[in-house]
């Protein structure tokens, strides 16, 4: 079975390409509990209710950060990496700049930071990415820098 390829080969991977993702998502009530749960993060201030709206300085629970972080970069591998990544090489910097609230709806973009062939892997790259969400007033709510090993365009 062949699979559709989305995502940008090395080659269309310039330093200073801007994507804007077309997929956009509202966090739910749901999505926060789940996702605070199943990772075993038993934080008052993503799952009580009355902690957060009485003891806090945000008067209402808070999506988890980490929820945030994995539907940006999911929000981004239609355009960028599926079908041509090989590997993602790791994560250099992570900010959260604004929180995100039940009810708040996500979009993103990324930016290519940097670009280099690999020296010991032929037809394959690394590219620096920098991925930023937004919620939906355009507040910046999660930057993240990652490098990821990319597939060169095949030759035919």
């Amino acid at each position: 079975m062949e699979r559709p390829v989305t995502g940008k080969w090395f080659e269309e991977l310039q330093p200073g390409l801007v994507i804007p993702h077309a997929i956009r998502r509202t966090i739910t009530e749901s999505d926060n509990v789940f996702f605070t749960s199943v990772t075993m993060n038993p934080a008052w201030l993503h799952l009580d209710f009355d902690y957060a709206t009485n003891e806090t300085q945000f008067g209402k629970p808070l999506v988890n950060s980490m929820l945030t972080l994995a539907m940006v970069v999911g929000m981004t591998v239609h355009e960028t990496t599926l079908g041509t990544t090989v590997a993602n090489l790791g994560f250099k910097e992570i900010t959260f700049p604004a929180p995100m609230f039940h009810g708040d709806t996500l979009h993103a973009e990324t930016e290519v930071l940097a670009a280099r062939l690999s020296k010991s892997r032929p037809n394959q790259g690394i590219v620096t990415f920098e991925h930023r969400g937004f919620n939906q007033h355009g507040t910046l709510t999660v930057k993240a820098v990652r490098e990821a090993l990319m597939l060169t365009r095949p030759t035919e």
